[in-house]
């Protein structure tokens, strides 16, 4: 039963992963989530159910408008099938339990700003403030072990970025390190300090690919948050296995 459950839980991420893509791009133009309605880009027709079944739609209509053949960009059936797989892993993962909640909400969070930081390079206060607030509520209900890990790894998160972005003198973008005191909520202390590490990792060699792919110069900003997304989710599922792998490499 666990698969199903896993399954359902992955068609719901697919919807809300449609849902984040639009509070992705609307929230950082100061825009409302609900209106206008989804439309296409190109000719401004409303889009309909039929054109808005996550990830399937885009398949079916070829990644194009049904009434003028403008291209639909692949990122956002993209995004959609990663809230899915993830949602999907986090029941796989947690089970029906407490932490589960903090998982989906980790995974929403991560998934948004991921979307607003690659169009915008921005991550928004008015997204990172509600899910903060949640979380701190949570953590105080399903805290991690001791109690107070939480919130000193939040603490450190965002002290060291913070150190960072004045050492650096603007270096680290004000999201990033607020990005990071949820991430510590999150993940406590030792994990979070993994997924500083990891991230930094990623995002250079991401960033390496990216001057050798696109010849961009070394100069041009690149948004740090999705490496910080995907390195957190690493780190949270799978943080454990990776200090043990660690441990037993060098130890």
């Amino acid at each position: 039963m666990d698969i199903v459950y896993a399954i359902v839980c992955m068609v719901f991420g697919f919807a809300f992963g449609s849902f984040y893509n639009v509070v992705g791009l609307r929230v950082p133009r100061h825009e409302s989530i609900v209106s206008p309605p989804s439309h296409c880009e190109g000719c401004g027709r409303r889009l309909s159910a039929l054109d808005l079944v996550p990830v399937l739609s885009y398949l079916f209509l070829g990644g194009k408008c049904r009434t003028c053949d403008a291209k639909i960009g692949f990122f956002h059936p993209f995004m959609e099938l990663l809230t899915g797989l993830f949602f999907g892993l986090a029941y796989l993962h947690f089970g029906p339990s407490r932490e589960l909640i903090v998982a989906l909400l980790f995974i929403s969070l991560l998934v948004i700003i991921t979307v607003s930081d690659i169009v915008y390079m921005l991550i928004p206060d008015k997204v990172l403030l509600p899910f903060a607030l949640i979380l701190i509520i949570l953590r105080v209900v399903s805290p991690l072990e001791p109690w107070w890990d939480a919130f000193a790894g939040a603490v450190i998160g965002f002290s060291i970025l913070f150190l960072i972005a004045l050492v650096s003198k603007g270096g680290m973008g004000g999201g990033d390190i607020k990005l990071f005191f949820v991430i510590g909520l999150v993940l406590g202390i030792q994990h979070t300090m993994l997924a500083l590490f990891l991230s930094a990792l990623i995002g250079l060699v991401a960033g390496l690919i990216g001057i050798l792919w696109q010849k961009k110069g070394r100069k041009q900003p690149i948004p740090f948050g999705p490496w910080i997304a995907l390195a957190s989710l690493i780190v949270y599922f799978y943080g454990e296995n990776l200090l043990e792998w660690y441990s037993n490499l060098f130890f």
